[in-house]
């Protein structure tokens, strides 16, 4: 470790003329794509693009919303909640789902209960019935056929179950959908106090920047009730989002929803959402949230205890199978996921501001250098989950049957335009398959820079060298390197900034090729802005929740890469280019799981 307040300014000694992403004779027509079609990503100068330029339809494509679809939805919302009867039922629904909200993070069993050895909280349904529910002589009968082994359908963790919520205190309609009840608690530590936290979770901007990994899109449609005190007390705001996994074989959610802050009298402070679907009819309803959220106290100086609630109904019929059973475990969207998100903005915060941090080699960054190499690399992860998830904005296709690749997802992203340079579609492809090997195993291969050569098709064959990193958290694995791959003793080929994180519900490893001037300028303190970046990876997430079932818990991976295709436009993609897609993630995918089942890890 060494100090970085008083570094001197950063070198990276390089010969200028050797680096860049020139094709060598060596080079095979895969790697020859990515080195050609890349050369300008990791440069200055790049003229931010407008909306993405999304790939035409097809029969393989994901089911999306178009965004001027989106747009108009929120409108007819914004509208209907500004009508005096609309609100004073939003804020009785509101009330009545703080008054939940509480409840469900104080009581313990028999309402909550843990499934299996370490697995997560969830709740019990009929105690939830008995507790939140009008238990009538219909849910008395429903039980009783429930004891006997009939057919059921309940507020539980693995079952189907909606109905009527115009009359909260009664279930005297029951109205079966194909909806799966996903709950979830989670209690932990939070190095923020609580009105930082409040003010992250009700000024939306800020709420979608912390929770980019979670939140896809969010609109802020009308606030019903405003602050009295300078404070967001009493605050009831509607508002829409979209949740969404890294990856685009898990349906993006989509809900209308009030968001209430109410400050109690023992200075804990409670933030919950509650959907509004009851109160505005859809015809179809694919994803509702009950009284969810987070409770926050104050623990001296330090922080904050924070109690995460999700209690969610979700049309899961579109889900891909690979992903089946960690979604309707509920752990994909758990309350967990919340919770480490959060803990992990504030160990970016504290990374950020730190006058050390540790580096490799001696290896000096001056303070700005690694404010400014921190806010690249969160921009290019940024860009990464935006690129590879399934929100209404991203319209996938598939390959054709006839290529080796499997489940392949593509589309296209921004148009890339660079002064001085043709302009290119960027191409976005990707594919998940579930490798029978702990999370932690296969995240340590894909991040070292011993095993990059491994897998990398750019580092085939040559030696990969970690430069210098900055940790981020307390694990050093969750850090932000420069690698450097050396395609000869005295040349350099590539230079690669990467982020890599693990937590207990996922992993992901993002890279972007950058160059060099570039780079040397960002560790010097210039601005993020302006530097052009294209990333790819790695997304690694638990082939089934913890306490799911028998057996040991494996992996999904989801790899995605990001490539500039001149000859490629949003009505034709030329067969040439297919079959490099094609090669590039089947090669990749057979290096993978060779190295995992059959090699040396």
């Amino acid at each position: 470790m060494v100090g970085l307040q008083e570094a001197p300014r950063c070198e990276i000694e390089v010969n200028y003329n050797q680096f860049g992403a020139n094709p060598t004779p060596e080079m095979n027509p895969v790697e020859d794509y990515f080195v050609q079609n890349n050369e300008n990503s990791g440069s200055p100068l790049l003229y931010n693009p407008s909306s993405p330029q999304n790939s035409p339809g097809s029969e393989s494509s994901t089911n999306a919303k178009p965004d001027h679809m989106n747009r108009a939805s929120d409108l007819l919302m914004a509208v209907s909640i500004g009508v005096g009867l609309n609100k004073n039922k939003i804020i009785e629904q509101a009330v009545e789902a703080m008054e939940e909200l509480f409840k469900l993070a104080i009581m313990g069993e028999p309402l909550w209960q843990h499934n299996g050895n370490g697995g997560m909280e969830t709740l019990n349904g009929f105690q939830y019935l008995r507790e939140f529910g009008s238990f009538d002589a219909t849910m008395e009968q429903i039980m009783r056929m429930v004891e006997v082994g009939e057919p059921q359908c309940f507020l539980s963790s693995d079952c189907n179950c909606n109905f009527d919520q115009d009359v909260p205190s009664s279930f005297s309609k029951l109205n079966f959908e194909p909806l799966n009840i996903e709950t979830s608690r989670e209690t932990a530590f939070v190095e923020m106090n609580p009105m930082n936290i409040v003010q992250l979770l009700m000024d939306t901007k800020q709420w979608a920047t912390t929770f980019y990994s979670i939140v896809s899109r969010t609109t802020l449609l009308g606030v019903i009730l405003e602050n009295v005190d300078g404070s967001y007390n009493g605050v009831l705001q509607v508002m829409s989002a979209e949740f969404h996994q890294r990856t685009p074989l898990i349906p993006a959610r989509q809900c209308y929803f009030a968001r209430y802050c109410k400050k109690h009298t023992n200075g804990t402070w409670g933030v919950v959402d509650v959907s509004l679907e009851n109160l505005f009819p859809y015809p179809q309803v694919q994803f509702r949230r009950w009284p969810s959220g987070c409770v926050i106290q104050e623990v001296g100086n330090r922080g904050s205890k924070v109690t995460w609630i999700e209690h969610v109904e979700v049309d899961n019929r579109s889900l891909h199978p690979l992903f089946r059973p960690i979604v309707s475990s509920g752990f994909a969207f758990s309350a967990k996921r919340w919770i480490v998100t959060i803990n992990r903005h504030c160990q970016w915060l504290t990374t950020s501001t730190a006058r050390t941090a540790p580096t490799t080699d001696g290896v000096l960054i001056p303070q700005e250098g690694r404010e400014s190499l921190l806010k690249l690399a969160e921009k290019m992860t940024k860009n990464f989950f935006n690129n590879i998830n399934s929100c209404s904005e991203n319209v996938w296709s598939g390959l054709p049957q006839n290529f080796a690749a499997q489940g392949v997802r593509l589309r296209y992203g921004n148009i890339l335009k660079v002064p001085g340079k043709p302009s290119g579609n960027i191409v976005i492809f990707t594919t998940s398959i579930q490798i029978p090997v702990p999370m932690e195993v296969l995240f340590d291969f894909l991040r070292h820079e011993r095993t990059r050569n491994r897998w990398d098709l750019l580092s085939n064959q040559r030696h990969v060298r970690e430069l210098v990193y900055v940790s981020n958290g307390e694990n050093p694995k969750n850090r932000v390197s420069i690698m450097q791959v050396n395609s000869s003793p005295n040349k350099i080929g590539i230079l690669y900034l990467q982020e890599s994180y693990t937590d207990e519900t996922g992993s992901y490893i993002v890279y972007a090729p950058m160059d060099i001037m570039a780079m040397s300028k960002i560790l010097n303190g210039g601005n993020p802005k302006f530097v052009s970046i294209l990333p790819s990876g790695f997304s690694i997430m638990p082939d089934k929740a913890p306490g799911q079932g028998d057996g040991a818990v494996g992996s999904i991976l989801t790899l995605a890469f990001q490539s500039v295709d001149r000859l490629s436009n949003k009505e034709y993609m030329p067969q040439s280019t297919l079959k490099i897609i094609d090669a590039i993630l089947s090669t990749t995918v057979a290096s993978i799981k060779d190295a995992m089942l059959f090699g040396i890890r």
